[in-house]
């Protein structure tokens, strides 16, 4: 709800795509700057504890967000400061709470599950949330709409402190944070499988995420609406990633997660591209559903994958890559993309936004048959020179 509430907002002042993207540089990029430290916390500290202090930080964030809009008296550099300060708060909290996920599950075996789950209860807010967030905007306005969030954290942070973990204590750690930090670029390094997973969330989400900052676009000026259009379109994006994740919750363990992400890649990459030029409101909120589907991917099995294959001492740090890959590189993106945007338009934009994920795709699956060539070489044994002789 706020997300959707800050971008209206910030579109209804200034009617800028680029201060669209601006606004999403402000929430996001701090994750780029502290994910760093963010790891390293989330591997020194207990995550509980972490994560019980980011809801509440995140709480302060939303007050006084709703009480600047309740002032009247606001001005669009005080909304990106205020989405700079929860950008600040994300950067310690997806890592303690993506890490403690991990530490809930007894059976290891159910982990990809269960992350999708725990995906599945993200976009279904991101389903709801927009779709509610249009109709309080349309009907009472932004105050109520920014209280409704503030309020709602009384419910979050309700239920971590009614959740009942094992005795999780702080790690004890002799080294400093900065031998922490270089460790884990270290281990990322050396671990190719899990750098090229990053490293191509990274492109997606620098290239191709940074899509949603246009949908105010398409809802006002495009589709001729209002806010709660703004929100039903963005409510069949979480609709389309909702109905991914229950599909990736329901996959066996023995699943190929890869070769899934290579081939929703180009969904997504397909979705938007169909998207991009449509004008018939019915078909576009189809193939936003169907971008939305793809786009689940990106985020959950690459979570999956480095949180079932890393050490359990660098879990942490690598979810920050993790973090500094999806929501740092989306800010420099919406830049990109809000720059772009008013050179070449909003539809072209788009569509070259899809035509970037389906080249992603394609480097999926040219990664996975490389590997699949050099496990094949990998097992044969070389033939010994005894061997031969006698042959």
């Amino acid at each position: 709800m706020q997300k959707t509430a800050v971008s209206w907002v910030v579109y209804s002042l200034t009617h800028s795509e680029f201060m669209l993207g601006l606004s999403l540089f402000a929430s996001m990029f701090p994750a780029f700057v502290f994910s760093f430290l963010g790891g390293v916390v989330s591997d020194r500290y207990n995550r509980y504890r972490v994560l019980l202090a980011t809801q509440i930080a995140s709480m302060v964030q939303a007050v006084l967000l709703t009480l600047l809009m309740f002032s009247k008296h606001y001005t669009v550099w005080e909304i990106l400061a205020l989405s700079f300060v929860l950008g600040v708060i994300n950067a310690f909290d997806v890592p303690a709470r993506q890490s403690l996920v991990n530490e809930m599950v007894d059976d290891k075996k159910h982990l990809p599950n269960a992350l999708a789950l725990n995906s599945s209860m993200v976009n279904l807010s991101r389903l709801i949330g927009p779709a509610i967030a249009g109709l309080i905007l349309e009907k009472f306005g932004n105050v109520i709409c920014f209280g409704l969030n503030a309020v709602s954290f009384v419910a979050v942070i309700g239920s971590i402190l009614m959740m009942r973990l094992p005795n999780l204590s702080s790690k004890k750690n002799e080294k400093n944070i900065v031998y922490d930090i270089k460790e884990g670029w270290s281990y990322l390094r050396q671990t190719k499988s899990i750098g090229f997973i990053i490293f191509m969330l990274g492109l997606v989400s620098l290239f191709v995420l940074p899509f949603s900052t246009l949908i105010p676009v398409y809802a006002k000026d495009i589709f001729k609406g209002s806010a709660s259009t703004f929100g039903v379109i963005d409510s069949m994006i979480g609709l389309g990633a909702f109905g991914g994740a229950i599909f990736l919750a329901s996959l066996k363990s023995d699943k190929k997660l890869r070769n899934i992400l290579a081939v929703n890649t180009l969904i997504f990459g397909s979705g938007l591209v169909l998207f991009s030029y449509m004008r018939f409101y019915p078909a576009a909120l189809a193939c936003a559903v169907l971008a939305g589907f793809g786009m689940m991917s990106q985020m959950t099995i690459s979570n999956t994958i480095i949180q079932t294959t890393v050490q359990p001492n660098m879990r942490g740090r690598m979810i920050s890559f993790y973090a500094m890959a999806f929501f740092g590189m989306q800010p420099i993106g919406g830049l990109i993309v809000g720059a772009v945007s008013q050179w070449i338009g909003v539809s072209a934009t788009v569509f070259a936004q899809g035509c970037v994920a389906l080249i992603i795709g394609a480097l999926h699956f040219r990664f996975l048959k490389r590997n699949k060539i050099k496990a094949i070489v990998k097992n044969i044994q070389p033939v010994q020179p005894q061997e031969a002789a006698a042959s």
